[in-house]
């Protein structure tokens, strides 16, 4: 039996709308890049970029756990010898959060030509508000990410 390998015109892309408030970072991204890499539906194929379009607004309200934030490092380095400069985690949240959450599931796609076209498909806004409301987003709900 051959292996099956979708074409480009049978994959359908939805667009998705995630609400970060409250939410816990890390497993708010899992599930993001699951969708974004396609790995949800049954045409899946670990080559090719199958996934759908996610929006997530209100990134300015997503949490971290035990503290992470004022633990966790992010790094940034200019290409230049010397050029690399950290800072804590919840410093990039107050000053760029929706960089901080595209950041975090840039982390979990893959590597290389493939994961920069899957975080193509990924739109983060740190207000309430949209303006993909003409492609119809459906809602995803994570009831057991909820922050304690």
């Amino acid at each position: 039996m051959p292996t099956y390998t979708p074409k480009a015109s049978e994959i359908q892309r939805d667009w998705h709308v995630v609400d970060a408030e409250g939410l816990v970072l890390g497993r708010l991204c899992t599930e993001v890049a699951r969708i974004l890499r396609g790995k949800h539906k049954p045409i899946y194929t670990p080559n090719m970029d199958t996934g759908d379009h996610v929006i997530i607004v209100n990134a300015d309200k997503v949490v971290m756990t035990a503290g992470k934030a004022e633990r966790t490092l992010v790094y940034t380095h200019s290409g230049y010898p010397g050029g690399i400069k950290s800072e804590t985690y919840a410093h990039l949240h107050a000053r760029k959060p929706a960089d901080a959450v595209r950041k975090s599931i840039r982390g979990m796609l893959p590597k290389g030509a493939l994961g920069s076209q899957q975080l193509r498909k990924l739109q983060v806004y740190a207000g309430p508000t949209h303006p993909h409301t003409a492609q119809s987003p459906q809602t995803l709900e994570f009831p057991s990410a909820k922050a304690r």
